[in-house]
């Protein structure tokens, strides 16, 4: 297997920014994702290729797809997709600006930047509910099986799909609950973290148990808080050896399975949705092969 982007599978920073170009010169595609290659190394930059760039390159990735729109009971979850998809991963806010600066001349004209979101570390990794995010993320051989995708094709294997949603909180709302309100909701004790056995069937965690699916729907999630002058909520960010997990677990947050829907619709939603294919590194750079730029 080559070698993933490293990044996938270590615990998230204390500071990150993520970047979601578009397309806006065809032309220079090859000559600024080259350049691209050059700067990322999938440690401190984590990088994902979407499904309209995949498709103007003429690649064709097994498992990468667009970002589905999930409507059911009444949910809507929009799909807002995305080129390109730049995780940067640090500890200072500024180097990560500068870094972000770097990447954008080097991807200049062939890409623009559609959005910007910086993201931090809250506390030992919680979200701003309070609540912890990750709890059951499989580790060890078990997290590189769930998150890595095992391929023949030139250039996939040690790749990961990864899925990106920017939510946004109700704090004020979550707030005016009764903390057993708010337990319920997510289906674990904020102030130990452990889950609640006789928490409703509406309860995150056992919308979400990622075992109790066929065939068992497990990611590795690598979500972070954000807050700025528009409100607050998270970047959920979900790595996988295909797509198939994660749509599996929204199905259900959505009441498709069964008309439950999920308790954290109650204060949140999300704005945005989009899928990329992060591909894999060698020798400490990202490795297009799959792409045959020219």
């Amino acid at each position: 297997m080559n070698q993933s982007q490293p990044g996938i599978l270590k615990p998230i920073p204390l500071s990150a920014r993520y970047l979601i170009f578009s397309i806006d010169d065809e032309k220079s595609l090859s000559e600024a994702l080259t350049r691209l290659s050059l700067i990322a190394d999938g440690d401190e930059v984590v990088v994902g290729l979407g499904h309209s760039l995949l498709t103007t390159l003429g690649v064709e990735i097994e498992g990468m797809r667009p970002f589905p729109s999930f409507v059911s009971c009444g949910v809507e979850i929009p799909a807002t997709h995305g080129a390109l998809w730049c995780w940067l991963r640090g500890r200072d806010r500024g180097d990560l600006i500068h870094k972000e600066r770097e990447i954008s001349r080097a991807l200049a004209p062939a890409f623009v930047i559609d959005d910007i979101v910086d993201s931090f570390k809250h506390k030992s990794g919680l979200d701003l509910s309070g609540y912890e995010d990750g709890t059951e993320n499989p580790e060890g051989e078990e997290a590189i099986a769930c998150a890595l995708a095992s391929s023949k094709q030139m250039g996939v294997d040690g790749s990961s799909f990864v899925a990106v949603q920017q939510w946004v909180h109700d704090l004020n709302k979550l707030d005016e609950m009764e903390p057993i309100e708010q337990d319920h909701i997510i289906g674990r004790r904020k102030s130990n973290n452990e889950e609640i056995e006789d928490a409703p069937e509406s309860a995150h965690v056992k919308r979400t148990e990622q075992e109790s699916f066929s065939p068992q729907a497990f990611v590795i999630r690598r979500s972070m808080p954000w807050a700025n002058e528009a409100g607050e909520g998270f970047n959920f960010v979900a790595f996988g050896e295909s797509f198939n997990a994660f749509e599996a677990q929204l199905n259900r947050m959505t009441g498709k399975d069964d008309k439950i829907i999920d308790g954290l619709f109650k204060f949140t939603k999300p704005i945005t949705g989009a899928y990329f294919w992060c591909p894999p590194v060698v020798e400490g750079r990202l490795d297009f092969t799959a792409l045959n730029l020219s």
